[in-house]
């Protein structure tokens, strides 16, 4: 299938992923690189891309200098793919390999011989069957025949120059076993898409992609992780085409328990992000569940991505504090994403979130997205200064969406100096702090807002209390002190704590 973009004729991929990232794909009747280590997914990048054309009623022609047609019927069968309408050109004759004779030149260097006889060959098979897609693979035989850089180029030139005017699209793949990286070959391409594989310290291996140039076309620059499946390359783009709400106006969003709202101004505003801070345990996860059960209650949706724990622990506290959480999980209302931060990929996970925000067929929109926690969630990236980056991009798409953020931290320790492993609270509208306090030799929870962008809110500092399946939120205890050194202290009359008119 071919788009028309600025007058530009575009050939698809074959992977929707990867034309997002092209912003339509990849110009026709161009020549393109595709590199990459070993492993890293080139060949299947190629069979997608000739298999697109085979479903359009395209001609596919792969050229394979090192492997054999049984070898890439082998890789396509894995995916789940025929080869049957895609023509394999072998320059590879296992006759020849093993006669010694028919390797033996006198006159001539056997590599002199043997390339030229490569190129002719390739030339006269495109001329027979006049393919409107072409995947050459690889590129580093040639290398190795042309044995002087000068050589090779001009080989390279000469092919670019045979397939241009013959409405063919081209791909070449190189594996990089070249000593020193070879930026001729860039320079002659039209179009440059890099295939990189890595491994952490701990987790699976990390595969990503970059498109280092397209000329004369608009691309998304950077690093897209991908992974190699069972069907193909699945690519997360690190940016999607969430279109943006205009002109909305929807109203505060509330929690469903009248001293909390009252607690942080009257509900919090869509589209802003809240940060809830405190130690393990202390309810940060159970005030979010409040947030996300009052908007499914409403007929709106809630999402909740959890790094810290299990599904089944999640329903179980619910029930435990009365939430119909399985009610909302039944009729849809509320989707919940279980995640491990070992295997995730950054990228995918800002898929994951683009893809859930998506309205439902019957109209109903995500109002509350619930990030459980951001310490797993930093763990599930190679360095911690990309998680602020990322994050903020993440948290202005949900903006733009109007949807209110939850993120989950909690800090390391319990009573005390508590460090804060990542510091977000820049990037949030507002933060909620949370806090143990002791008093008449029992520990007991305190909540306060300490930031709010978005309007007023109160500056009390309240118990919280998760008790008998009820979550309260008590009146301002004036007489708390050291709530900010991190071990506040309660000094009033005990009558102001929850709990005490019932004991």
């Amino acid at each position: 299938m071919t788009t028309e973009s600025n007058r530009v004729q575009m050939v698809e991929t074959g992977n929707p992923a990867l034309d997002t990232i092209l912003e339509g794909g990849l110009t026709s009747g161009r020549v393109y690189l595709v590199e990459g280590d070993p492993g890293t997914g080139k060949t299947t990048l190629a069979l997608q891309f000739l298999l697109e054309g085979a479903k359009n009623g395209q001609t596919g022609l792969y050229v394979t200098l090192s492997e054999t047609k049984e070898e890439l019927e082998a890789v396509a069968a894995s995916h789940g793919w025929s080869m049957q309408e895609i023509e394999v050109y072998e320059l590879v004759d296992s006759s020849e390999l093993v006669d010694s004779n028919a390797s033996q030149y006198s006159m001539f260097e056997p590599s002199e011989v043997e390339l030229s006889k490569t190129i002719r060959g390739v030339l006269e098979h495109v001329e027979q069957s006049k393919p409107t897609r072409v995947a050459f693979d690889s590129l580093s035989e040639m290398r190795l025949l042309a044995q002087s850089p000068l050589r090779y180029r001009r080989q390279i030139l000469a092919l670019k120059h045979f397939f241009t005017g013959r409405n063919c699209t081209v791909l070449m793949l190189d594996d990089n076993t070249a000593q020193d990286a070879d930026q001729q070959l860039q320079s002659i391409a039209h179009g440059v898409i890099r295939l990189e594989h890595m491994m952490g310290d701990y987790g699976g291996e990390r595969r990503r992609l970059r498109v280092i140039k397209h000329r004369g076309q608009k691309f998304q620059g950077g690093y897209h992780d991908f992974q190699l499946l069972t069907g193909g390359l699945n690519l997360f783009p690190r940016k999607g085409q969430p279109q943006p709400i205009e002109n909305a106006n929807f109203p505060l969003i509330l929690s469903g328990n009248e001293s909390l709202d009252h607690l942080v101004g009257g509900g919090l505003s869509p589209g802003t992000s809240t940060l809830l801070l405190g130690p393990a345990g202390v309810g940060k996860s159970s005030t979010a569940m409040l947030y996300a059960i009052s908007a499914a209650s409403r007929g709106e949706k809630a999402v909740f991505f959890i790094f810290d724990e299990t599904r089944e622990v999640l329903l179980e506290r619910a029930a435990s504090l009365n939430m119909p959480l399985q009610k909302y999980l039944e009729s849809g209302n509320i989707l919940i994403h279980q995640l491990d931060p070992g295997e995730l990929l950054p990228g995918e996970f800002a898929c994951q979130i683009r893809e859930a925000i998506q309205p439902s067929e019957d109209g109903r929109r995500v109002s509350v997205v619930v990030i459980d926690s951001l310490n797993g969630y930093m763990n599930a990236m190679p360095h911690e200064h990309f998680l602020i980056v990322q994050m903020h991009e993440i948290l202005k798409t949900l903006a733009k969406q109007k949807i209110l953020t939850f993120l989950v931290v909690a800090q390391h320790g319990m009573l005390g100096h508590m460090a804060t492993p990542v510091d977000a609270s820049y990037l949030a509208d507002a933060v909620i702090l949370f806090r143990y306090f002791e008093a008449t030799g029992e520990l007991r929870q305190a909540i306060s807002v300490v930031k709010k962008r978005t309007g007023s809110h109160e500056r009390t500092i309240r118990e919280f209390q998760m008790r008998d399946g009820v979550i309260r939120v008590g009146s301002p205890l004036d007489e708390f002190q050291g709530i900010l050194s991190g071990t506040p202290t309660f000094t009033g009359k005990t009558s102001k704590l929850l709990g005490k008119e019932h004991e």
